[in-house]
């Protein structure tokens, strides 16, 4: 019996709703948020009311994890179940300019979806790229409508921006030389620069409008909804500004949780809560240097840009009402997960193509056994030369290479900063995850005749994997071109100032 029958079934028994309505998706996406960022996983003053209801009421995970320590590569592993190295989507991110996105011959989740009837729409940060005339934007990519910023909101001058109201400037300079940040729908600039204030109000409104269109419609439906929260610089409007004990971080970590929660009532008042699953994770850890700004790993070691635990290892919530029981998991699982499992519950078929995903319906449903024995762990600058820098099987995690990053500077740990230059592991740093999740204390091999068979295991695991792995063209190593920087006024002169609506 498939997945798609066993929910309908479930539904039938436990809710009394025996209807055949395919099951509507949910995806939330924060940016830059550390596995000890939210009040449901421990951090003792962010106000995440909604974000604890849903963990509360669902499956919070503590073992799950991102592709990639940096945004673009890891946004493309969730859309495509494949590790980034497949699709090209690196070294490093993406930016106004770049030549490179998301490759058309992908499968994202909406193009899953869309045979089957779905209504599709992404609001946000895309950082998938834009290209010339638009090429990689979400409605080039499976997505019926799109309202967002293109890329990541610190990629345009801030400092004459206001991030907080009245009239608090953004902190830090961000990209300067370049086009402020343009607000767009589908794939016309509506506003450049964004106005900050009111933009969690723009994409609450949009994606609520699309849950009730849909609904109204009985058309079963897909939003994908990555955040910019928190990623630096935060921001947060009049209905979050000053309300946390956390600052700008805990503001723009409450309007996120405020947004949440307004989509949780459209989707109650809709009435299709019941029939809809809802997935909330990050797309790597938090970005350290920045200090109170920038976000908390919790217990894991290092943050952002690094293969330690703090870079890749994500909160997670799955909530499904009276679908998915409460309760904790901690079954291995991964973004690359999402969109087999979403396949799998639609009753879609799969991409022909080589997924780097299982299904956790299992997990999900029975709380049972993760599919998943495995994790791989890319740095932000993956080459078919040193290939993965570490793998995690079952419970240990094995460093065959470590190296620190700038974005996670200014913490007392030395192995996380910019300093900490690209070191070779022989025999790799072997660690026990469930007896060590801050990965300090490497087990010893001298006299463990179990743990040789373990690292035995692995290199096995590393030989195989490798040997399947086939890099795409690098997107990112395209190059930029200044003329493909988004601008509301692509006549005027002199670029990049006057771009301005």
């Amino acid at each position: 019996m498939d997945n798609a029958i066993i929910v309908s079934f479930i539904s039938c028994v436990l809710l009394g709703s025996c209807t055949s309505s395919p099951p509507n998706f949910v995806l939330l996406f924060a940016d830059d948020l550390g596995f000890g960022d939210l009040g449901c996983y421990g951090h003792p003053t962010s106000l995440t009311p909604n974000l604890d209801r849903l963990a509360a009421g669902g499956l919070r995970f503590t073992d799950f994890y991102c592709t990639s320590p940096a945004c673009s590569p890891s946004r493309a592993s969730l859309l495509t179940g494949r590790y980034q190295t497949r699709s090209g989507v690196y070294p490093g991110v993406l930016y106004p300019g770049s030549r490179g996105g998301l490759p058309l011959n992908e499968t994202t989740i909406a193009e899953v979806l869309k045979p089957l009837g779905y209504a599709t729409a992404a609001v946000g940060k895309w950082h998938l790229g834009i290209g010339a005339n638009g090429t990689f934007l979400p409605t080039r990519q499976g997505f019926d409508q799109y309202l967002g910023i293109p890329y990541s909101h610190d990629m345009g001058p801030c400092q004459n921006l206001t991030c907080f109201p009245p009239d608090v400037k953004c902190f830090g300079l961000c990209d300067v030389g370049t086009v402020t940040v343009p607000l767009m729908y589908n794939e016309v600039i509506k506003q450049q620069p964004v106005n900050f204030l009111d933009l969690e109000n723009a994409y609450r409104d949009f994606a609520s409008d699309f849950i009730s269109t849909s609904a109204k419609k009985r058309q079963p439906f897909f939003l994908y909804f990555p955040s910019h929260h928190t990623h630096y610089p935060q921001f947060a409007g009049p209905g979050a500004a000053g309300m946390s004990l956390r600052g700008p971080f805990g503001d723009a970590l409450l309007e996120l949780d405020n947004t949440i929660g307004s989509l949780l009532e459209t989707l109650e008042g809709t009435g299709v809560l019941n029939n809809t699953l809802i997935l909330f994770t990050s797309d790597n850890g938090p970005e350290l240097m920045r200090m109170s700004r920038g976000g908390n790993a919790g217990p894991l070691r290092c943050g952002k840009s690094t293969t330690y635990e703090g870079g890749m290892r994500e909160p997670a919530i799955a909530y499904w009402r009276g679908i998915i029981q409460p309760g904790v998991t901690h079954e291995m699982a991964s973004t690359l997960d999402i969109l087999p499992t979403i396949a799998s519950l639609a009753g879609a078929k799969l991409p022909q193509v080589m997924l780097d995903g299982v299904d956790m319906s299992n997990i999900l449903f029975s709380q049972g056994k993760s599919k998943r024995e495995t994790m791989m762990f890319y740095p932000t600058n993956p080459s078919e030369t040193y290939g993965v820098f570490a793998i995690r099987l079952e419970k240990y995690k094995a460093h065959f290479y470590t190296q620190g990053a700038s974005h996670s500077g200014t913490t007392p740990d030395q192995d996380c900063s910019i300093f900490a230059s690209l070191t070779v592991h022989d025999p790799p740093l072997l660690f026990d995850l469930e007896a060590d999740p801050s990965e300090h204390y490497p087990l010893s091999l001298d006299k463990r005749p179990d743990l040789q068979a373990v690292l035995g295991r692995i290199r096995k695991v590393k030989e195989q994997f490798e040997g399947s792995m086939v890099f795409g063209e690098s997107q990112i190593s395209k190059g930029t071109d200044p003329s493909l920087e988004p601008c509301c006024s692509p006549q005027c002169e002199p670029k990049p100032n006057c771009c301005h609506c």
